[in-house]
C-alpha cells in the first residue's frame, strides 16, 4: 500500500510539474489579454473557458492514445524520451530567456480569428495552451505510467492543471496588475529552469536505457 501511494504520488507530481511548466499560464496571460482586448469581459471569460476545455480534451486524447500511436509507428519509449527532452529543453530555455515560441501564436492566426468561439479553439486552445510541448508531454507521460490505473492519475493531473490554467487566464488582468510584469517574468524564468531540469532527466533516462541495451 505504501509503495502504491509513493509511486502514484511521484508520478502525479511529475505530471503536474511537467504540464504546468510547459503550458506556462502566467507567461501566456499577457498574450491572451492582447488577443482578446476587443471582446467584452463576459466574452473573455468564455474564451478562457472554451480555450482551456479545448486544450484539456486535446491533451487527454493524446494521453489515452499515446501507446497506440507508439505501437502504430513503431516508436520506442526511449526515442520519445530523447526527442521529448530536446523539445522540453528548448521550451525551458525560451522561458528562461522570457521569449514566446513562434509555434504558440502568430499575427496571421490572430487576424484570421475574429469570432470569440473561433479564437477560443484556435489559436488559444491549440496551440497557445496545448502547444507541441504539452502534447508531447501527454504522450510521453502516458508511456511512463507505473501501472494501468496510473492513466487515471495522468488524466486527473491534466484536468487539475487545465482547471488552474482556466482560473489564471480568467483573472489574467488582475494577476498582471497584482504581480506586475517583472514578477511574472521572474516566475516564468523559474519555471523554465525547472522544465530544463526535467528535460535533462528525460534525456538521461532515454540514453541510459539505450546504452544498457547496447551493452547487454
Amino acid at each position: 500500500m505504501i509503495d502504491f501511494v509513493h509511486s502514484e504520488l511521484e508520478f502525479f507530481l511529475l505530471c503536474i510539474t511537467t504540464l504546468f511548466t510547459l503550458i506556462n499560464p502566467l507567461g501566456i496571460s499577457p498574450i491572451l489579454l492582447i488577443m482578446t482586448e476587443r471582446f467584452s469581459p463576459e466574452q473573455k471569460k468564455a474564451i478562457a473557458w472554451k480555450g482551456s476545455l479545448t486544450a484539456g480534451m486535446t491533451l487527454i486524447v493524446f494521453a489515452v492514445l499515446g501507446s497506440l500511436i507508439f505501437n502504430f509507428f513503431g516508436i520506442t519509449i526511449e526515442a520519445f524520451q530523447i526527442m521529448g527532452g530536446i523539445i522540453f529543453f528548448r521550451s525551458g530555455l525560451r522561458m528562461l530567456e522570457a521569449k514566446v515560441g513562434r509555434s504558440r501564436t502568430t499575427q496571421t492566426e490572430q487576424d484570421e480569428s475574429e469570432d470569440h468561439d473561433d479564437i477560443a479553439i484556435s489559436p488559444i486552445g491549440i496551440p497557445l495552451i496545448a502547444g507541441p510541448g504539452a502534447i508531447t508531454a501527454s504522450m510521453l507521460l502516458s508511456s511512463q505510467t507505473p501501472e494501468f490505473y496510473s492513466y487515471g492519475t495522468l488524466i486527473f493531473s491534466i484536468i487539475l492543471v487545465l482547471s488552474t490554467v482556466y482560473l489564471i487566464l480568467r483573472n489574467g488582468d488582475l494577476i498582471i496588475k497584482g504581480m506586475g510584469y517583472t514578477g511574472m517574468r521572474i516566475i516564468q524564468r523559474i519555471m523554465g529552469l525547472i522544465l530544463m531540469v526535467i528535460a535533462v532527466q528525460f534525456e538521461i533516462n532515454g540514453i541510459g536505457t539505450v546504452l544498457k541495451q547496447l551493452l547487454q
